[in-house]
């Protein structure tokens, strides 16, 4: 088990459009020659808010991609008569002197190929359904009594690509919705439940229920939570979901001169 509480996966485990995103993220020029355990990239396809990406995969390996201004920036160089950074330690140390700050990582979660399948062959479940603008007035009284830091942390909405939710009592006490993750055929969701609601199981209903839309759909659905939200990573394993990895970028406070 990993430091995070997770049991290492390989990345075969995962649908080709999962793996295939993240590896496109991380493809480029080496700096560093491949090696099983780090790998650092210049890719002069990341956008500005991605410039400097860290993937550490549930099996231990790591890799890292920048921009080729910001890989300048801190040093990298593949024409060193020793290619450097030579470690992660290495990486991060340069970061940090070129003033470069990452933003606190997030653990990335994904259905394994066997997982979805299950998923999509299970009945709905009776206490949730899709929602709609038809239920404006039932999701503004779910926002209003929500925690206003769950709500900015999950960024759930009724007008996303899909939204679904969970009742109880003729209530809405759980809502997730999902929209679409850059340019992979992945779909990005996030839930809120209100507090008094909570450990009945309606996270896991609702997260299952959207993420079977999802694939329906022909999505891969994607779960992401930072590493010290333990009520968040209790969903994601209740709901059945597998864990991918843990990912940094760059922090949106850095301003650096470069792109």
């Amino acid at each position: 088990m990993g430091a995070d509480g997770v049991t290492p996966t390989s990345v075969e485990a995962f649908s080709p459009v999962v793996s295939g995103f993240w590896r496109a993220a991380f493809s480029g020029e080496d700096v560093v020659p491949r090696e099983a355990a780090f790998t650092v990239a210049v890719n002069a396809d990341l956008s500005e808010d991605r410039r400097a990406m860290v993937l550490r995969a549930a099996d231990g390996t790591v890799r890292a991609a920048l921009t080729p201004s910001l890989a300048e920036a801190v040093g990298l160089s593949a024409q060193r008569h020793e290619p450097w950074p030579r470690s992660e330690a290495d990486l991060r140390r340069a970061l940090a002197e070129a003033g470069v700050a990452l933003h606190p990582a997030d653990n990335l979660f994904y259905f394994s190929r066997a997982g979805l399948d299950m998923l999509l062959d299970e009945d709905p479940h009776p206490g949730v359904r899709q929602l709609s603008d038809a239920d404006a007035a039932l999701f503004a009284r779910f926002q209003s009594s929500a925690p206003e830091q769950d709500l900015d942390d999950a960024y759930v909405e009724l007008d996303h690509w899909a939204v679904f939710g969970a009742f109880a009592q003729d209530r809405l006490v759980t809502a997730a919705s999902m929209y679409p993750w850059g340019d992979a055929r992945i779909a990005d969701l996030g839930v809120v439940t209100l507090p008094a609601f909570r450990r009945r199981g309606h996270a896991r209903a609702v997260v299952r229920a959207l993420c079977r839309h999802a694939a329906q759909q022909g999505y891969e659905p994607q779960y992401r939570c930072q590493l010290d939200n333990h009520a968040s990573l209790a969903v994601a394993k209740a709901a059945g979901l597998t864990h991918f990895g843990t990912w940094e970028v760059i922090s949106p406070d850095c301003r650096l001169g470069v792109a």
